[in-house]
């Protein structure tokens, strides 16, 4: 039988405190407990580690050489616990998040000014990629992904979510004709965000749902690229609502077939699963579930 963690840090305890009874005062727990888990920690061991007597408290031979074994070791132990503990409570120090390039440096740009403000102790360290990190090796607190997460090591938390509706410039509409059938798409120049490579196109009165695999003839695996080229009159393409609200507020982007939309992109804040949160990416997901809240277009109203 293998003597287990408690029991070791209780026996470390009495003999700090030289005495069973007051080791019990000190943990709260029954006199007789503490006797207990002490004479199975010795029966794991096979071999007594303290002689007791009502007015005599001292340690075997083999008592005195298991307590210099681990004495040590459970003082490094409460150390660091109790250092993780402050880092865990306190808003000052570092937080490491990882966000997709456009979302974080566009719509939700002023998010990130708006938590550094609000809480100027905390040492952001913003990471800006379109790929999926690694959050264990890369060391981050917490993240920001679109879609959701297959792997099992993460915890995840819905924010929003954003449609993805077929756009294109007024100028592009007005020399080759504006689409008013499904059908027509692929009779046009067609720009295609790579990860929207499948168009998934569902009608918004009738559910009707179609699946497109456009005959592209441009694609690109960036957002901003793949809007501009169709700002510059280069086709219609199926891109999130975000991207395109601006433009098409500045009549730079109109949307085509309005009655139809396609996939969802949900968003998620992610963090390692089995990591307790600390403060400051706990204050910080509850910010950003606040601020996306509050973005019409984030919760899939444009």
């Amino acid at each position: 039988m293998k003597s287990s963690y408690n029991d070791l840090a209780l026996f470390v305890q009495i003999v700090r405190l030289r005495s069973l009874q007051a080791a019990a005062d000190y943990l709260g727990l029954p006199a007789a407990t503490v006797t207990r888990r002490l004479k199975r920690l010795e029966a794991s061991l096979g071999f007594q580690l303290v002689r007791r007597s009502a007015r005599h408290f001292s340690l075997t031979g083999e008592g005195e050489v298991y307590y210099a074994s681990y004495a040590a070791l459970f003082d490094e132990l409460e150390q660091v616990s109790a250092q993780l503990s402050r880092d865990a409570q306190e808003m000052s120090g570092p937080l490491r998040v990882s966000a997709p390039t456009n979302l974080a440096a566009g719509l939700l740009s002023p998010m990130w000014t708006d938590f550094m403000k609000a809480h100027p102790e905390v040492r952001l360290e913003l990471m800006l990629s379109n790929r999926t990190e690694d959050m264990l090796q890369q060391r981050i607190d917490i993240a920001l992904r679109i879609g959701p997460q297959t792997n099992s090591g993460l915890y995840q938390k819905k924010l929003g979510w954003v449609r993805t509706r077929l756009v294109a410039s007024p100028e592009y509409l007005a020399e080759a004709g504006e689409p008013v059938e499904l059908e027509q798409l692929q009779q046009h120049r067609l720009a295609v965000f790579k990860q929207l490579g499948r168009w998934r196109l569902q009608h918004q009165s009738s559910g009707r749902q179609v699946t497109l695999h456009p005959s592209a003839t441009s694609t690109v695996d960036d957002l901003t690229l793949v809007k501009q080229f169709v700002c510059d009159g280069l086709g219609i393409s199926l891109l999130p609502a975000n991207e395109i609200q601006q433009p098409v507020q500045e009549g730079r982007l109109k949307i085509v077939l309005p009655e139809w939309s396609g996939p969802e992109r949900d968003i998620y804040a992610v963090w390692p699963d089995g990591r307790l949160l600390n403060v400051r990416a706990r204050r910080l997901r509850d910010f950003m579930q606040d601020y996306i809240g509050r973005q019409p277009v984030l919760q899939g109203r444009c």
